[in-house]
């Protein structure tokens, strides 16, 4: 599938958009204007895009794939030529969808962007209110303020309403669908016949020469690799844990200089009703929009409980209609001005008079007020006492960090030096070989990238200490070799009962496989079923009655003229010969499952349509890629 909507499904946003939100489309739509420093690798809508954005997009993406992987992650998946085109590919899809979007003035309303953060579960709280203060910290960290992550946000809802709307257009033809549903659902009557291995190990005889021959032939099965005999030392949070204390004093002070961290604001919950009216209307329409708010009005007014119903057959606002009007609760900064400050100037279970936006009339009803409340010192120490610890162990991790890997690094004859400065213990492990072993599972030395440095030339031949290398999220280790076994080979002497055992197994399967070939021969050239066993059904929708090797070969098999036939190895069985006797269709079919299947079909062809949608958009923006593969390819590394 097309990697511009594969990749972006997977990686939507930045590392603070997948701790928050919970699903949209693109990332990294924020700069539409060019940064160009004197060099550019595309073109879109008129636009440059530089190298600098390329590169930031880059980052963007080796991040993300970090948090996601973790242990697993390897930047080197993000260092090929194919990699970094397939990042300025995707940059260029966003760009040209972007463009579209500007030239289309889509957007969505204010109801349904705050309705949307609303909704992240990170900071709902549990009596319903809203973390306002800690959805506030996560954007600064990430370096943005509540309106630019608006900003932001606004645009990726309008990019989901483009996207959802042209892959809405797609369907599976009814007959393709049936088509592929009527293959999947095929049943095929068979009849087996098995030639078993065991049926043939008796006749087997195994020579000394055939044994040499195996044992020749397949060198590397019989090869004990490189090991060595090492010592290590592990630096990580526990070894820094224990120097760092937090005062009362130092508790105190943060807690009087941060007070508003320990403030619940007081927190409305509203609801509204829109009638729509755009910014450039007529006077005609202007006034017909507000002659329809009034009216409604006048209804509330008669009836204020029965605002929900009225906003929901009524409000124009597609975020909030279907839930009466509903709101949820609002917290300053997140509505427009005046809807805002009505809100605010409201008493609980009040209702406005028409207030107007740039999107049209309000009606407003306030449903409650829950007061700010202020957590004091004593109920905040644990948590404050908590943060602090993290701020000074990380402070001090990273101070200690440096200390370990010069010292390590620079007395590289020995790991006594780092292990009595940190006061850390040195640790022995043998037999490790130049790749993890799976049986030693987390285990800081059974690391790939340190088993690499430890076989490097520097720690295998001088006998060096190896540098300081990261095993895990704060997890340092440094090593040097202590003994060094070379790979050998194991003495025939010592594998020869293996080896029999293997040759006498692989002509058992030779034999079987022999007697099987001349029996599907002679079936296909007689129609003989003869020592067949009973029919047995075979399908791709139901658990299979014969092997799961045989059932493939079967289903895979030309049925065009029956009976056909078909012969397959069985793994760790022998061999097998099926005559195919029937094909035909289930009595009952499940009009359930087919239903799925023709909504997975259109599904694909929506996915589809939107990759040539997205392509049209690069030829109508005038999209140009300028940089070439090798260009990209040479790029340093973009941590």
């Amino acid at each position: 599938m097309f990697e511009f909507i594969r990749n972006n499904k997977r990686w939507m946003y930045g590392i603070l958009l997948l701790l928050i939100v919970p699903s949209f489309v693109f990332v990294g739509m924020e700069s539409y204007q060019s940064n160009d420093a004197g060099t550019h690798v595309a073109t879109v809508g008129g636009e440059k895009i530089s190298r600098q954005e390329w590169e930031d997009a880059q980052r963007r993406q080796i991040d993300q794939a970090r948090q996601m992987m973790g242990a697993q992650f390897d930047q080197k998946m993000f260092e090929t030529a194919e990699a970094k085109t397939t990042i300025l590919n995707n940059l260029v899809g966003e760009r040209a969808i972007g463009t579209e979007i500007a030239r289309s003035h889509m957007n969505v309303s204010d109801a349904t962007l705050q309705k949307t953060i609303m909704e992240i579960q990170q900071f709902r709280q549990p009596d319903g209110g809203f973390d306002m203060e800690g959805y506030k910290a996560a954007l600064a960290a990430q370096g943005m303020t509540p309106a630019m992550f608006d900003q932001r946000l606004r645009r990726d809802l309008t990019v989901q309403q483009l996207t959802g709307s042209i892959q809405a257009t797609a369907f599976a033809p009814r007959s393709v669908a049936t088509r592929l549903s009527s293959i999947n659902d095929q049943e095929r009557e068979v009849q087996e016949i098995v030639f078993p291995i065991a049926t043939y190990l008796p006749q087997v005889k195994v020579t000394d020469a055939m044994v040499k021959a195996y044992y020749d032939k397949n060198a590397p099965l019989f090869q004990i690799p490189e090991q060595v005999k090492a010592e290590y030392v592990v630096f990580n949070a526990a070894t820094v844990e224990g120097q760092v204390q937090v005062s009362d004093a130092e508790i105190s002070d943060f807690y009087n200089k941060n007070l508003k961290n320990y403030t619940t604001p007081e927190a409305r919950s509203a609801s509204h009703i829109l009638i729509t009216v755009a910014k450039d209307a007529n006077p005609a329409d202007q006034a017909a929009a507000k002659t329809k708010a009034e009216a409604l009005l006048t209804q509330v007014r008669a009836a204020p409980a029965n605002f929900g119903a009225i906003a929901k057959a009524n409000s124009q606002d597609p975020g909030s209609a279907q839930a009466g009007g509903d709101l949820g609760v609002v917290e300053k900064g997140l509505f427009v001005k005046s809807v805002e400050d009505s809100i605010y100037a409201l008493k609980e279970g009040e209702t406005s008079g028409l207030v107007q936006s740039e999107f049209g009339w309000h009606i407003i009803k306030l449903n409650s007020i829950k007061p700010a409340t202020q957590k004091s010192l004593d109920t905040a120490r644990d948590q404050i006492a908590g943060d602090l610890k993290k701020q000074k162990m990380a402070a001090k991790y990273t101070e200690l960090a440096g200390v370990f890997s010069e010292t390590a690094y620079d007395q590289s004859d020995s790991l006594k030096p780092v292990a009595d400065k940190l006061k850390l213990q040195i640790q022995t492990v043998d037999n490790l070989t130049r790749t993890p072993n799976p049986a030693l599972g987390d285990a800081p030395f059974n690391n790939a990238k340190f088993l690499t440095a430890l076989f490097g030339n520097d720690a295998l031949k001088n006998k060096r200490n190896t540098e300081a290398v990261e095993v895990a999220p704060s997890v340092l280790v440094a090593g040097r070799v202590v003994e060094l076994r070379p790979a050998t080979k194991r003495p025939l002497a010592e594998v020869e009962a293996q080896i029999r055992q293997r040759v006498t197994i692989e002509e058992g399967v030779r034999l079987a496989r022999q007697a099987g070939e001349a029996k599907l021969a002679a079936a296909k050239a007689t129609n003989d079923a003869t020592g067949f066993g009973a029919p047995v059904v075979v399908s791709r929708t139901k658990q299979p009655t014969i092997n799961q090797a045989g059932a493939i070969a079967v289903l895979k098999a030309d049925a065009t003229k029956l009976p056909a036939y078909v012969g397959v190895e069985v793994p760790g069985q022998g061999y097998a010969v099926y005559r195919i006797g029937k094909v035909s269709q289930p009595a009952q079919l499940d009009a359930a499952r087919r239903k799925q299947e023709a909504d997975q079909i259109g599904s694909m062809l929506g996915q589809q349509q939107m990759v040539d949608y997205v392509e049209a958009l690069k030829v109508k923006a005038k999209a140009k890629v300028t940089a070439t593969p090798s260009q990209l390819g040479t790029n340093t590394d973009a941590q």
